[in-house]
């Protein structure tokens, strides 16, 4: 999926937006099933592409279609009122700023603001949302009262989640192009020697009919093994794993390039084929625009569809480059600092980063202005996507794999007694064997983000909070409610403790870490502008 903007740690701005959009009759059509606190419904409108459909309508009237408004298009669908109180993203699955930050508040530093991504922080964690049975996605939206000096707002949870992922023998065979990058930067140690290991741990995890190939680059790229069925070859796979060796520069460009031909002359019908980088992405040789980079290998992309899957490494690493191409590459990235963190991402999520059950996909939120005074969405600023172009199949949304969750996380404040319908979120992807899209919903009302968060029924939601709140305080932002750094690391103590989760813990000393290297934070404050969303 391509990004929107390059911008981070934005400030807060006044926006407004025109009246709330309709789903209007002869469009799309809904079924709905009911859950307790959100309503979903499913559609698929049928649709490859084409100019923007009306706008997901309020559920306050149970989602029922209005078609008074709008003029009749030839398609027989009308349009929507101007949107309002709308707010469109692309999914995203990333991991990789989580993972940076933390090798380096473990080095003893403070990560660079414009490297945190709270979507990302937030992406981290289990969430525990119901899935759906096939393909396509759940959608569960729940809060709570943010509370403290942010007492008169909420956080509202968007939550999207995938069918599980298959068992190890049940998935697609693979068929993966690894490009290494073998420059001079990556002698350091946790770089190419976390790699070797990496790659010799995915080598015990395939299955006999997976395949694989290895590119290295440095100054130029070469082939160390064409696409080769794991079968009776794990021995000689190995042995090209072994002999990498550290030497010269990075030149990105020539083993991206490198890599999709190798992927693209070894492709297996059937399979799902992908590039694998791995590289700490400090391009000085060649192309080092990722737009430029991948523009060069774009019909690899299209006519086979074959997606770029980034694994970051090095304590100093290029990480706005490795976004920028694995977003533009219609896949995702992560980082590993250890081999923990290898083993976790090639065998307990290998299956999540193969297969895809939705391309394109998007996510919009509707916020009913009847019932809400302002909205921010807490991070995603480099995913927005315009509120007309939900719709539009031909702009890139994210690319989204078996047993992933998504989380969109939002500070609302509600208007002064307020009740009833808050927001109605959907979801939308294309299917990626056929690109038929589908939709679906579900929706959120006063009595579902009513209860206090610290102590509340879901553990979970308070620690999407935590994540949110943390990474908001390395971009040196406070959301309403947030509590200072010492406070936040001790809640997640707390839920360390009550979830059993060593991941929680984890997060819980890097909020302590960070909290001594600030020399201690205070509270934050509530802050806002008088109405609709906070830029």
């Amino acid at each position: 999926m391509e990004r929107r903007t390059g911008k981070y740690a934005k400030r807060y701005v006044r926006t407004w937006q025109g009246a709330l959009g309709v789903l209007l009759a002869g469009g799309v059509l809904l079924t709905g099933c009911s859950g307790t606190s959100t309503g979903n419904k499913t559609a698929s409108d049928g649709r490859g592409g084409g100019g923007p459909l009306p706008a997901p309508a309020p559920a306050a009237s149970g989602g029922a279609a209005d078609d008074s408004d709008g003029a009749k298009k030839q398609d027989g669908l009308r349009e929507s009122a101007p949107p309002d109180y709308l707010s469109t993203f692309a999914l995203d699955v990333d991991t990789a700023s989580y993972g940076y930050a933390r090798r380096t508040l473990g080095d003893g530093g403070l990560p660079d603001p414009s490297t945190v991504r709270p979507e990302e922080f937030v992406n981290s964690f289990r969430q525990g949302y119901r899935r759906p049975d096939g393909n396509g996605f759940t959608v569960n939206v729940d809060g709570a009262r943010a509370g403290g000096k942010g007492g008169d707002w909420s956080l509202v949870r968007v939550g999207l989640a995938t069918r599980a992922a298959p068992a190890r023998d049940e998935r697609p065979p693979a068929a993966l192009t690894f490009v290494v990058d073998i420059s001079g930067s990556m002698a350091e140690t946790g770089r190419l020697d976390l790699v070797k290991k990496s790659l010799g741990i995915l080598t015990d995890e395939l299955r006999d009919d997976d395949s694989v190939s290895l590119v290295t680059f440095s100054d130029e790229a070469k082939t160390l093994l064409p696409m080769t069925r794991l079968r009776d070859h794990r021995g000689r796979i190995r042995d090209r794993v072994d002999s990498m060796e550290a030497t010269d520069s990075t030149n990105v460009e020539a083993g991206i390039r490198r890599g999709y031909d190798e992927a693209v002359d070894g492709r297996v019908e059937g399979a799902d084929n992908r590039v694998v980088l791995l590289s700490d992405a400090l391009a000085n040789t060649g192309e080092t625009d990722a737009e430029a980079i991948l523009e060069r290998i774009g019909s690899a992309r299209r006519d086979y569809g074959i997606t770029l899957f980034g694994v970051g490494v090095g304590s100093d690493y290029g990480d706005a480059l490795m976004e920028q191409l694995t977003n533009k590459g219609d896949g995702h990235t992560t980082y590993i600092a250890d081999e923990d963190q290898a083993r976790k991402v090639f065998v307990d999520q290998l299956p999540a980063h193969l297969e895809l059950t939705a391309r394109d996909a998007k996510a919009q939120v509707a916020f009913d202005r009847d019932t809400v005074e302002q909205f921010k969405l807490i991070g995603y600023e480099d995913r927005k996507v315009a509120d007309e172009d939900f719709r539009n199949d031909r702009v890139d949304g994210g690319e989204v794999g078996p047993g992933h969750t998504v989380t969109a996380l939002y500070a609302v404040r509600l208007r002064a007694g307020a009740s009833g319908h808050v927001a109605t979120a959907t979801v939308r992807w294309l299917d990626p064997r056929t690109r038929a899209p589908h939709e679906q919903q579900g929706t959120v009302g006063t009595n579902a983000i009513d209860g206090p968060l610290w102590g509340g029924d879901s553990k979970r939601l308070q620690v999407t909070a935590v994540a949110a709140y943390f990474a908001e305080a390395l971009r040196g932002e406070q959301l309403p409610g947030a509590p200072g750094l010492g406070e936040l690391a001790s809640r997640a103590r707390e839920l360390a403790s009550g979830t059993e989760d060593e991941s929680v813990r984890k997060l819980a000393t890097m909020i302590g870490q960070a909290d001594r290297l600030k020399g201690g934070s205070g509270d934050g404050g509530s802050g806002g502008a008088p109405e609709g969303e906070l830029g």
